[in-house]
């Protein structure tokens, strides 16, 4: 009977409800993005990409305002959370991070004439079911130096 959990990419481990819990993930994932749009659009930043993809690496933001281009990961958790959103920034992501800024900038940024600075931001979302969502913006919040 084991073998009737099993969805079309044959994943032993998979059961039916995975797929519903993935694409819940996904649901809550794009709201999150949405709300740190928002958030960005209204500080007055244009946005110039979303889910940018870099190779295998993806960027979840690109906005632009005068001559500052901010890179943004938005991480979201919900009120329950083990962790809260800024503490699923791991070294290891950090450090991807920076290898998809410096992908951009080669790809993209660097053709563009008024870009003259680049800057690695987060935006942490915590949902609750009692409050409206808290957005946290750490501007800065990746470096070449904190490595």
């Amino acid at each position: 009977m084991a073998g009737a959990w099993r969805i079309a990419r044959n994943e032993p481990s998979a059961r039916p409800n995975d797929a519903v819990v993935e694409i819940h993930r996904t649901a809550i994932g794009r709201s999150a993005e949405d709300r740190a749009v928002d958030h960005v659009v209204s500080a007055g930043f244009r946005v110039l990409w979303r889910n940018v993809r870099i190779g295998p690496l993806e960027i979840d933001l690109v906005a632009k305002k005068d001559d500052l281009v901010i890179i943004v990961e938005v991480r979201s958790r919900g009120a329950g959370a083990f962790e809260g959103p800024l503490a699923s920034v791991t070294w290891s992501k950090r450090r991807l991070l920076l290898r998809a800024a410096r992908g951009i900038w080669r790809g993209r940024l660097k053709k563009m004439p008024d870009v003259q600075r680049v800057r690695i931001d987060v935006i942490a979302i915590t949902t609750s079911r009692d409050a409206p969502p808290s957005v946290e913006w750490i501007r800065g919040a990746v470096t070449e130096d904190a490595r």
